[in-house]
């Protein structure tokens, strides 16, 4: 079946990362993402993982050398039949090849031009490297991520290079496209993984804004400071998570703890209370294991839930039950996301080898095969 995107034509400059992830969301609801490979194969970094990269699913491949005058100008009549384009380098790099907004939009006035980058296309570091640790550490993310008393821990990199970067790609993409179904113009997206992940942290503003948030890492409402909201191990050393937040949600929490006659807790959002009684929490969950925990709080109004493995987490009853996880050419995959009522999601496909479209692709264009040929010939696509 046809998703919310179909109909529209995508090229994707290969990367690592963030904008692959926008282009997996965006192939994942029905776009026709053509991502341009190097004719040698390979993307490179962490990305490279021999057929197995979630983000590089449901892709055409075209493999083009762009050092070639006759690979930019396949390159750029690709991108003048496009909707959207996407490219991760640092800035300046797709101007130097002839690749630049300037020239696509010159030649395709509807193209949504987006760029992905850390640091964004100006400022002091745009020409410095990074990554996700990096980007969130500027923002004023990373600072916030740990516990009392211990260095600041980077949530892998899920805040920037994914939440604050390709996420967000993708939905300014999705906004340009719908503005020029509307009759207005292409035009360029800045998208900077340091922009994005001080976006993700608007709520923690507004809480230190209103004076509800402290820079003390690990003392506060939602970064392990409260003993209502931490993760608690079991007699068998797994894990469990609390969110009891809402005072009937803590209600609830004591009086299947068997904690609603003890006083102490009753001073829950009391911060000088919070170190005892999170004491008093960890000596409690050691004493029943992880199944034992969920046979008495699973599917209650705790807010509670076992700390899953990436093992685990496909095989739990709800996420089976959702299809949280599918098997995607034999491997486990997070299914696409969000869920449409109307345009729900085909399956997806494994993520091809490189070049693998090279001539489905340069025929759509109107190239014959002797010019295909010839190009190949000459090696500006593999």
């Amino acid at each position: 079946m046809p998703g919310a995107l179909d109909g529209l034509r995508i090229v994707e400059f290969a990367g690592i990362g963030p904008g692959p992830f926008c282009g997996m969301m965006l192939a994942d609801h029905g776009a026709e993402v053509i991502r341009i490979d190097r004719p040698a194969g390979g993307r490179g970094g962490v990305g490279a993982m021999a057929g197995k990269d979630v983000l590089a699913r449901s892709r055409k491949s075209v493999a083009l050398d762009l050092k070639s005058a006759d690979g930019i100008a396949i390159a750029r009549k690709l991108c003048a039949s496009a909707d959207g384009l996407i490219e991760g380098f640092r800035p300046g790099v797709m101007e130097r090849l002839g690749l630049g907004p300037d020239a696509l939009l010159a030649d395709n006035p509807q193209l949504v031009y987006g760029r992905m980058t850390g640091w964004g296309q100006d400022g002091p570091y745009a020409q410095a490297a990074g990554h996700d640790i990096n980007y969130i550490a500027l923002s004023g993310a990373l600072y916030h991520y740990g516990r009392a008393d211990e260095k600041p821990t980077p949530p892998i990199n899920m805040v920037g290079d994914f939440g604050g970067g390709g996420m967000l790609l993708a939905f300014g993409m999705v906004s340009a496209l719908l503005s020029v179904a509307r009759g207005g113009a292409g035009q360029v997206i800045d998208a900077a993984m340091t922009d994005g992940s001080a976006l993700l942290m608007g709520m923690i503003w507004g809480m230190r804004n209103a004076g509800r948030w402290s820079d003390a890492r690990g003392t506060n409402l939602l970064d392990t400071g409260a003993h209502f909201y931490d993760t608690y191990q079991c007699a068998d050393d797994e894990f469990i998570s609390l969110g009891s937040i809402e005072p009937q949600f803590y209600a609830e929490l004591r009086r299947l703890a068997e904690l609603a006659d003890d006083p102490d807790f009753d001073a829950q959002m009391n911060p000088a209370s919070w170190a005892p009684l999170k004491a008093k929490l960890t000596a409690l969950f050691l004493r029943k294991t992880q199944a034992e925990w969920c046979a008495l709080m699973e599917h209650t109004d705790v807010c509670f839930a076992p700390v899953l493995s990436m093992a685990e987490a496909p095989m739990h009853p709800h996420n089976a039950a959702r299809g949280t996880f599918i098997a995607v050419g034999g491997d486990t995959q997070p299914a696409p996301a969000p869920r449409f009522s109307g345009t729900p999601f085909s399956a997806p496909s494994p993520e091809t080898t490189a070049g693998a479209d090279s001539d489905a692709v340069l025929e759509s264009l109107g190239l014959d095969t002797a010019e295909i040929t010839r190009l190949r010939a000459a090696g500006a696509i593999g």
